[in-house]
């Protein structure tokens, strides 16, 4: 490779060297989440080499996935017991392993984003702040800061805990006879029944990520991108970063009494066809639809926009081939501000040039336990649940970032030109799920009613907030060779 020539975008993944969860993700019913902080930089990177027969990367997790279908088609009982475990680092991290911004330069880790850490930048993305000390209203050991992440998805608790069992053998749970120590446990586990695969809203999640060229198979939907878009170290030339990635967390508590009630509450009157009257349950289960984009099933709206088809939703060749491109003057299928029309606009966006450096790969899990009864005819949360998110990316200011402040956060999005603006000019509003406004701002999107959609005299919709940001991190992913050779790039620096 040529010292001056930035290395060609790959196009075969080497799916040796990248950390499972990132590409292929980590297969699991149950995953935790350990974060913690270095106590000892030097030891540390001496324990990572230890760890890495440990670290579960994208070949291992396919090979689990290839398994697990062939215990399916065989129609065997129960679960093939498996875990998976990865790990990441904060800036923090990296400096308390030893490195400084001279050892670093010209690499992936300068990232602006990055550097700046998630405590720094939540005011930027609108999360809610302490008054009396304008710092996030995050659970305290976030606040206190995070150096690392271990994560451990698989099968079952019991699996789940045998891995964490070998990795504290590299990292006792005994802090004076360790490297880190674990500041934060977090546990998700998949919903039960039908509602597996379900976040706690009730909606189907996880089925819009992008495909890797060169490494999904390809359906029928956006066009594959690039895994540069995905994994750092492809833009300048000899950048060690190379396989690894960016992962954002977001610890997001959900008020699932109160979304229900708000539903039920402001439940659509009207079929947009035959205007007969819906049922309480019909029109309160449209407004949701109309709100996420897709019917709780996973079914598009775009494409069955005042029914719900589950036949569509398990279609994996129909049910992302939609791009909204005959509606980009209205939104009267799905509104503008939907949640999954704001997080990937397709050619709302395309129109003004290509979003593939805005797509991130999505990996949450839900937690917490189900609405009770008391919760349920309170219309009150009493109990947290929500969703651990994370999401892998090359560049956090780039994905994320840009995805939540420029389009979830932006009540005038998508309305960035002449060619896109509609006769008369309205205000989409925010995100209904993830936006978040401004301490005295108005929370509102239009466009919710399709039989008003278009109507430049429509009120908006004013929306609680269902979503509540408690903790996040920015950590980086190190591929599966630089865990082996941190030593070599601190010492050699």
């Amino acid at each position: 490779m040529s010292t001056t020539t930035k290395p060609a975008p790959p196009t075969k993944v080497n799916v040796n060297n990248i950390q499972g969860d990132v590409l292929s993700g980590l297969p699991k019913k149950t995953q935790t989440f350990m974060f913690f902080k270095i106590t000892n930089g030097k030891q540390f990177v001496a324990d990572l080499v230890k760890l890495v027969p440990l670290i579960q990367t994208v070949a291992q997790s396919l090979k689990d996935r290839d398994d697990i279908d062939q215990h399916k088609k065989a129609k065997k009982p129960g679960l093939i017991p498996m875990a998976g475990a990865n790990i990441s680092l904060t800036k923090t991290g990296l400096d308390a392993m030893g490195f400084t911004a001279a050892m670093i330069a010209n690499t992936a880790l300068t990232e602006a984003t990055f550097q700046k850490g998630a405590i720094a930048d939540a005011p930027s993305l609108n999360d809610p702040l302490l008054p009396s000390t304008q710092t996030p209203d995050w659970e305290q050991e976030f606040l206190n800061g995070i150096d690392g992440l271990l994560l451990v998805a698989g099968s079952d608790h019991d699996s789940v805990q045998k891995k964490i069992a070998q990795i504290q053998k590299v990292f006792p749970a005994d802090p004076n006879h360790s490297s880190i120590t674990i500041v934060k446990t977090i546990t998700g586990d998949v919903r039960p029944g039908d509602q597996s695969g379900h976040e706690h809203f009730g909606f189907l999640d996880g089925i819009s990520n992008p495909l890797i060229a060169g490494f999904d198979k390809t359906v029928p939907g956006p066009t594959p991108i690039d895994a540069s878009n995905v994994l750092t170290g492809y833009t300048q030339a000899n950048d060690w970063t190379q396989d690894g990635s960016f992962l954002v967390f977001r610890y997001l508590l959900q008020k699932v009494p109160e979304f229900n009630n708000f539903l039920d509450a402001n439940r659509l009157q009207n079929d947009p066809i035959t205007s007969a009257s819906l049922t309480e349950q019909q029109g309160s289960d449209l407004l949701g639809a109309r709100l996420v984009g897709r019917w709780k099933s996973g079914a598009p709206i775009d494409i069955s926009p005042f029914q719900d088809d589950p036949t569509l939703a398990n279609n994996l060749q129909q049910r992302n081939n939609f791009d909204y491109a005959n509606e980009f003057r209205d939104n009267n299928k799905c509104p503008w501000a939907a949640h999954i029309r704001r997080t990937n606009p397709r050619t709302d966006s395309t129109r003004k040039g290509p979003i593939d450096n805005r797509r991130i790969m999505r990996r949450g899990i839900a937690f917490g336990p189900e609405v009770n009864d008391a919760e349920a005819s309170s219309g009150t949360t009493q109990q947290d649940r929500g969703l651990l998110f994370a999401c892998y990316q090359a560049n956090i200011t780039n994905a994320f970032r840009f995805i939540q402040t420029l389009w979830a956060n932006n009540p005038t999005f998508p309305f960035i030109g002449a060619d896109i603006k509609p006769p008369t000019p309205l205000t989409p509003g925010v995100d209904p799920l993830i936006g978040q406004v401004a301490a005295g701002q108005p929370r509102q999107m239009s466009g919710y009613d399709p039989l008003t959609a278009n109507d430049p005299d429509q009120k908006p919709l004013s929306m609680e907030t269902f979503i509540v940001p408690r903790g996040g991190a920015y950590l980086f992913v190190p591929p599966i060779k630089l865990l082996r050779e941190f030593n070599r790039h601190i010492t050699s620096s």
